[in-house]
């Protein structure tokens, strides 16, 4: 079964609006053993560096870009499933994305939307996700089949 406490979150940059703190602290309550870790914004070979030395051996990267596979939330969990035995680390971009490096290290690319969103409110997305799979995972009603 997908196990959320598996996985983290490597985040560029803060989350400034209240109104998406808000929504992160709701979705935070129910995946209590996630973790987020914020680095900060600023050039992106700096970033890259960062993330590359945030990664634990082992951890299978999923970047989030807009040029990344679009899943349903079904298919997303389905391919959580599959590389459930594994720590998996998602990492979103800041104002300026990833760099190609950290996009060619990841196991794979995801991207939440053909839209283009701000990475607060990326992170939001993910998060939801994250907890749709989960109960998903638990046959819960809050993702309806």
């Amino acid at each position: 079964m997908f196990n959320p406490s598996k996985c983290r979150i490597i985040a560029i940059g803060k989350v400034r609006k209240a109104w998406i703190q808000t929504g992160l602290r709701v979705y935070k309550k129910r995946l209590p053993d996630l973790s987020i870790t914020e680095i900060r914004d600023s050039n992106i070979q700096k970033e890259t560096n960062t993330i590359k030395s945030s990664i634990k051996t082992g951890e299978v990267l999923i970047a989030l870009c807009e040029k990344g596979e679009s899943l349903t939330s079904m298919s997303f969990y389905h391919r959580l499933q599959k590389i459930e035995s594994e720590r998996l680390v998602f990492i979103i971009g800041g104002p300026n994305g990833l760099s190609s490096e950290i996009k060619n290290i990841a196991r794979f690319r995801l991207s939440l939307s053909p839209l283009t969103f701000p990475h607060e409110l990326a992170r939001l997305l993910l998060l939801e996700q994250l907890y749709r799979a989960t109960t998903i995972a638990k046959g819960s009603p809050y993702h309806r089949r």
